[in-house]
């Protein structure tokens, strides 16, 4: 059943109209005001870009147009344009060494008038392209998969390649598919109730399994054996399970936490099966847990709270109180990094313990810096309808209220680039925002049920949503349209993940079957 808008009400009919009418005022350019002298320097190599300096009108160097300019010196093809992210050296008033900025959309107003650069000398310009390779659009389903018993309630790729997905589910057991060729790999029997959260390291080593039974499991991917005994402490069922960030354990004793509904978060660790922290301070029950790469632990609640922890020592850094009802879910910009730690897109992987680390922290500090300090953003989706866009490590205020879905907002995640936070909610829709202020940007309307999850492909181009009404959608974040809907489940679609190499989709929900989406 494609799903077809429905047309646009009186209101937003009124609306355009009036948009329409008062036209926008455009700041006006000089038309003396002459051209910059650009010249392009690649970010990553620092090689110069184009055969020497460029002549562009000041009226017309905007970044969309600098993008254009050099998809064009680097002769590209329309299909295959790169999008690029500019940033200039700016000379500023107080001290001698020029600060590195963003290009500015009107230059005149921000840069020229007030006398920062000048048109006769040579800028220059680097040029960082923001995603080095492209995701296709999932367009078919490659292979459904049977083999559950009961509703497939989490899924999630392996952080290594696409070729292996692990799925948890109403009957008990967590499984791991193939899919490459469609198969079952292993089946994780243990657990004696629902496996409601699944999470694979970001060594690839092994997966943690939550389960209503109030225990964690440990497995070894490759074997399908469980390792050790089952991590018992909880006195409610497990909600949410996260690893600590690869960059920041001691090498080969990874850590991880889970977040109960008997309102604690332990800390385990994952060599000895043993508690080595408990974090209690939430009054009801923990909807989600996420370690951040700076050495602190997010939690969000029933209470109404999300609280930040020391991650070292188990102590609390702050409360943020906004939200008036239950924090469903939480997002960090790093999340992507943190998940994927030394595996990139080129698939290689560094030989030696100390390279992985490195490798790791390098990607999260580049993941994480935000003109040149390493900043982690924080989103919470709660049932107050509403979201808080918040920088813990800067303080309790929250730095944007981000308000506009009509029922409660059930998941929230930032693009693998740090630039965007998509939110699904009850209320059919998925809104997209700006992650730097939280700014509102876009709705997604095509789904006619809530929309329980969405996940962005590695390339943050697309993004895909999962719902209720039995269909997945994928969405073009330029253009904020539906790109492809893919029907094909028999019931609700409860999970989906986008696997980190971009190649597959991977989903499950109330029909029982995993099925795995490609090009």
């Amino acid at each position: 059943m494609a799903t077809v808008l429905p047309p646009p009400s009186k209101r937003q009919r009124t609306e355009a109209a009036e948009r329409s009418r008062a036209q926008q005022d455009i700041e006006e350019v000089p038309s003396d005001a002459g051209s910059l002298r650009l010249q392009f320097f690649d970010e990553t190599t620092g090689l110069p870009i184009g055969q020497g300096p460029v002549l562009v009108p000041v009226a017309d160097a905007t970044p969309k147009n600098l993008e254009l300019l050099l998809n064009t010196l680097q002769g590209h093809e329309s299909s295959e344009y790169i999008p690029y992210r500019f940033t200039l050296p700016v000379p500023t008033k107080t001290s001698s060494d020029p600060i590195t900025t963003a290009f500015p959309t009107n230059v005149w107003k921000a840069l020229i008038n007030p006398g920062l650069i000048s048109t006769e000398e040579v800028q220059n310009i680097s040029a960082a392209p923001q995603a080095v390779f492209r995701v296709q659009a999932v367009s078919r389903c490659a292979s459904t998969i049977p083999g559950h018993g009961e509703a497939i309630l989490a899924t999630q790729f392996s952080p290594k390649s696409s070729s292996r997905m692990v799925s948890g589910s109403g009957d008990n057991t967590a499984r791991i598919w193939d899919c490459d060729t469609g198969t079952p790999v292993h089946t994780l029997k243990g657990h004696t109730s629902w496996v409601l959260a699944v999470s694979w390291s970001p060594d690839d080593s092994r997966i943690a399994t939550g389960s209503m039974d109030n225990t964690v499991r440990m497995w070894d991917p490759k074997t399908g054996k469980q390792l050790g005994n089952p991590m018992k402490g909880h006195t409610k069922w497990v909600t949410s399970l996260t690893w600590e960030p690869y960059h920041i354990q001691k090498p080969g004793e990874p850590r991880l936490a889970s977040a109960s509904k008997d309102a604690t978060v332990r800390i385990w660790s994952t060599n000895q099966q043993t508690i080595e922290m408990v974090l209690s301070g939430h009054k009801g029950s923990v909807s989600c847990v996420k370690w951040g790469g700076a050495g602190l632990i997010y939690t969000g609640s029933h209470d109404k709270t999300v609280k930040v922890w020391n991650a070292k020592d188990g102590t609390l850094a702050h409360s943020l109180n906004a939200h008036a009802h239950w924090v469903n879910h939480l997002a960090l910009s790093t999340d992507f990094v943190i998940r994927t730690a030394f595996h990139d897109h080129t698939g290689k992987i560094p030989e030696s313990e100390k390279e992985k680390i490195e490798k790791a922290r390098e990607r999260f500090q580049k993941a994480a810096k935000i003109q040149g300090e390493v900043v982690e953003r924080l989103v919470s989706a709660s049932d107050d309808f509403t979201m808080y866009l918040w920088e813990p490590s800067k303080g309790t205020k929250p730095v944007a209220r981000m308000m506009g879905h009509q029922k409660q907002v059930n998941h929230v995640t930032f693009s693998p680039d740090g630039l965007l936070v998509a939110s699904s909610s009850f209320d059919n829709h998925t809104k997209i925002w700006n992650a730097r202020d939280g700014k509102f940007i876009n709705t997604l309307r095509g789904h006619v049920a809530p929309v329980y999850q969405c996940a962005f492909s590695p390339d943050s181009r697309l993004l895909v949503t999962g719902s209720k009404d039995t269909t997945l959608k994928v969405w073009d974040m330029r253009t904020h349209k539906l790109s492809v809907d893919l029907p094909g489940h028999k019931d609700e679609v409860y999970a989906v993940d986008w696997s980190p190499d971009g190649q597959k989709v991977g989903s499950g929900g109330k029909d029982k079957a995993v099925r795995i989406w490609r090009h």
